[in-house]
Order: C-alpha cells, then structure tokens, then sequence
C-alpha cells in the first residue's frame, strides 16, 4: 500500500491536472462515496476516474457477482494495472468517451456512476462534454456521485441532476465533497 501511495504521488507531482490529488482516496471517503448506493438493485456500475482502485476495491465487495462494472482511467499505467486486478471487469482509458464505450459493450443504461474525476481541472468544455456523456449513460432515476475538493461544481451538478446531498468528509487528504444525485426522469 505504501508503494501504492508512492506511485500515486509521483504521478500527482508529474500531472496534477489530471491526477487530482497527491493521494488515493481514504477509507473514509470510500466508505461515504458507496454507501448511499441501494446495492441490491445495482447490475451495472461506472467507476470514472478508478486511479489505484481504491473504491473499485469497494465496489467489488458490494455489487452482485452477476453484476458488471465498468472502469475508466486515463492514466495508462494505472488502466494496466487494473486491467490485471479485475480481468472480469471492462476497463476503458477514457471518460469523455463513455457513452461510446456502453454502446460498444451493449450495454444501454447503468444503475449508478461513481467518479473521482477532479472535474475543477478541467476545461468547461471537458466538464460538459463527461456530464452529457454520463446523463446519457445513466438510467432514469439512477445515482451519479462523485467527490470534489470543492463546492465548484455544485451549481452545475445541480443543473443537471436532481441533488440529494452534498456530504464533508474531513478525515481525507485533502478533505472532500460527496456529492450524491439522482438522474432525472
């Protein structure tokens, strides 16, 4: 684990932007990312941004074993290496493209999208163009929850989603948003 962090600081130092953080997630903010999810009634899940899999740990214990993950990482050693931890999981490089990558797969709708993307990175641009491609990807009434550093994003989530909450969770480096929506329709 503790080289695990290392290589995940690395990569923060080489590109911020796109990493986001200078550590994986926390326990803590796993545990307040999946819990709100209805698990019994999850078959297919999104994870953008899965990093070290960290909460793609999680995911593995809660969802179904009939149930089908998707995971999306742009940094390609990252990709690499969960592609060798979840060889039954489909694994994508990139989020922008997600919509495409359900299309490819045959798979219409998911239940639920978890992200850890650092959406205040990103360009407007990027920002919309990874919100259309998950409102068009989730199902009517299905959760998109993604953590930030930031309130940033609140407004424009809340432009396209229905908000259920927007929990702090302090015991995470750095401390972060949960932000828990529910698609509408």
């Amino acid at each position: 684990m503790l080289q695990q962090r290392a290589r995940f600081f690395e990569k923060f130092v080489h590109s911020p932007r796109m990493i986001g953080s200078v550590t994986p997630s926390s326990v803590f903010l796993v545990r307040a990312m999946l819990a709100p999810i209805p698990w019994h009634s999850i078959q297919t899940i999104v994870e953008l941004g899965a990093g070290t899999g960290v909460m793609t740990r999680g995911i593995r214990r809660q969802l179904a074993p009939s149930g089908t993950a998707l995971l999306f990482e742009q940094d390609a050693e990252m990709c690499s290496l969960l592609r060798q931890s979840y060889p039954e999981w489909i694994v994508e490089p990139t989020a922008e493209r997600l919509a495409e990558a359900l299309t490819s797969y045959g798979i219409q709708q998911v239940d639920c999208i978890v992200s850890g993307l650092p959406f205040a990175n990103f360009t407007q641009y990027t920002r919309q163009e990874i919100l259309a491609n998950v409102l068009q990807a989730l199902k009517p009434g299905g959760l998109f929850i993604a953590f930030q550093y930031s309130l940033q994003m609140k407004k424009q989530f809340c432009a396209h989603f229905d908000p259920i909450s927007i929990t702090f969770v302090p015991l995470n480096v750095p401390p972060a948003f949960v932000y828990v929506c529910r698609q509408r329709g």
